[in-house]
């Protein structure tokens, strides 16, 4: 019970991977805000409940800015803290870049990056007061990697990856951890993405261990984790070393001729921040110029 005490909203936890997350949440003893449209949020915190644990039906569309104030002071009332939040809710209007509207790309835009922005934001001073927080984005190899037809998808998922980087920077202070999990389960809104006979080995069950991880008293901090099918890795974003040019004329064609060079993975590195990066850059300069 290594959540015992503490307090959990997760958002779209009315079913699939939000639902799974509540109810392992729920194992472990988080008290959980169940979080979504409709009357799903209540058959889940009542699915919880009568598995002994204690849970809160809040509905709400993350999207809107009143209606999360609302689910946030909720929870404060019923439970008065809130430790962990699982920003999980999603929709998807998939189609190639060409035929998809810019009402469709903003649509997805709003609930997977604002969404998680609005909620984030009303817990946020929250978990400062109390000097502790646990958030989770849920990113997504479309995002990190691309994936035909989801423009849109991508674009908001590794959106939340640069949330999260600078999120987990400015919470360090104040014991917020900030974190990424990237699953890959069918649920509702992805199965027609997947075959039938691959189904199986893609419950959202097998993904919300890796959510403990992240929300748990040790939990790391800027880690994106990804998880499928029982499978737990982590993804980075890296730097490689590069190689200095210099600013003469001829700098455009000096890249393309060192292109191999300037590309080479084998001496990569993940930065701390990005002030990592440009010291790196002002160090090469500094080094090919023979700078003090």
């Amino acid at each position: 019970m290594k959540l015992q005490g503490r307090v959990a909203i997760v958002t779209g936890a009315g079913g699939g991977l939000g639902r799974t997350h509540a109810l392992i949440l729920a194992r472990h003893g988080a008290r959980v805000v169940v979080n979504d449209l409709g009357d799903a949020a209540d058959q889940v915190a009542a699915e919880i409940e009568a598995a002994g644990g204690e849970a809160l039906a809040a509905q709400g569309s993350v999207a809107d800015e009143g209606q999360v104030d609302a689910v946030v002071r909720s929870a404060m009332e019923r439970f008065g803290r809130i430790d962990i939040l699982v920003n999980n809710a999603g929709i998807l209007r998939d189609k190639s870049f060409t035929k998809m509207s810019v009402e469709d790309f903003r649509l997805v835009v709003d609930v997977h990056l604002m969404g998680s922005a609005i909620f984030t934001k009303a817990v946020w001073d929250i978990m400062r007061a109390q000097n502790y927080g646990r958030i989770v984005m849920t990113t997504s190899s479309s995002g990190l990697y691309g994936n035909f037809g989801q423009a849109n998808y991508g674009a908001a998922k590794m959106a939340l990856v640069g949330l999260m980087q600078t999120l987990s920077l400015e919470g360090a202070s104040k014991n917020i951890r900030v974190n990424c999990l990237a699953p890959t389960a069918t649920t509702a809104m992805t199965a027609p993405l997947f075959p039938d006979e691959i189904k199986e080995h893609l419950r959202p069950a097998l993904v919300s261990p890796g959510l403990i991880q992240l929300v748990g008293e040790d939990a790391p901090t800027r880690v994106i984790l990804c998880a499928g099918a029982g499978h737990f890795k982590t993804a980075n974003i890296t730097l490689t070393a590069g190689a200095y040019i210099g600013t003469g004329d001829d700098a455009a064609e000096e890249i393309s001729l060192r292109w191999s060079e300037i590309a080479d993975r084998s001496a990569e590195t993940v930065p701390d921040n990005a002030g990592t990066q440009i010291n790196q850059e002002l160090a090469a300069a500094a080094a090919a110029l023979n700078l003090s």
